[in-house]
């Protein structure tokens, strides 16, 4: 492992905003503030709002930055990602931002009944082999995975420049009877408007000079989801 990785590594451990417990802990113990975000954390009562697979983080501060009402939590396995983002909100002194450190499919283990108003994945792995259509983060079993934490109504955003993915939510969205929001093949040309086009990560904007369309889906759960 890289110098520049342990040194992230060590500086993710100080940060008060960033939040990393093991598989052992999460099942043993717990995690000490699910489902108390507001009340223990944010010391508010404002909305939460969620990006999963956050990467760097950009997307997650940005958001902060724009809506200090709300407060949002990234979260993403890879630690030495995330470091930007804790790092970059620290110094801006983003008291409604926060970080986890985790897996998504352990999501369950950090967040109470409802605890959730929206949640944004933005351009996460579209997983093109159908043998990993589970693994994508809307499909059936990670929509379901998200239900019980989402507030009635709560909206789900999906930012992606894989035209793959897109045609597979909208298809889980059709199937399953989900409240299909806004659609968009190419966000740009649709003029849609708010942090959808005003907020570009990195990677978007190599996307944007490759001259690929960057496609976008909101949407609310209906209210039973079966298993898949």
């Amino acid at each position: 492992m890289g110098k520049n990785k342990l040194r992230r590594f060590a500086d993710n451990a100080t940060f008060p905003n960033m939040f990393q417990r093991s598989y052992e802990s999460l099942t043993e113990e717990g995690f000490e503030i699910k489902g108390c975000w507001n009340k223990t954390f944010f010391k508010n009562s404002n909305p939460i709002v969620l990006e999963l697979a956050c990467g760097k983080g950009e997307y997650t501060v940005a958001l902060a930055r724009r809506f200090p009402e709300k407060n949002f939590i990234g979260l993403d396995i890879k630690g030495a990602r995330m470091w930007k983002g804790c790092k970059e909100a620290n110094a801006l002194k983003l008291n409604n931002t926060a970080f986890i450190r985790t897996k998504i499919e352990l999501i369950a283990h950090f967040f109470g009944p409802e605890e959730i108003q929206e949640i944004w994945i933005t351009f996460p792995d579209p997983h093109l082999r159908k043998s990993r259509r589970k693994k994508r983060l809307t499909s059936p079993q990670f929509l379901q995975r998200f239900k019980p934490l989402l507030k009635p109504g709560g909206l789900i955003h999906l930012k992606t420049d894989d035209q793959n993915l897109f045609d597979y939510t909208h298809q889980v969205i059709l199937e399953q009877g989900h409240d299909l929001k806004e659609s968009c093949k190419d966000v740009y040309a649709c003029n849609i408007q708010g942090p959808v086009t005003e907020i570009q990560t990195f990677y978007e904007q190599i996307w944007l000079e490759a001259g690929k369309p960057i496609k976008y889906v909101r949407f609310s759960l209906n209210n039973h989801i079966e298993h898949p």
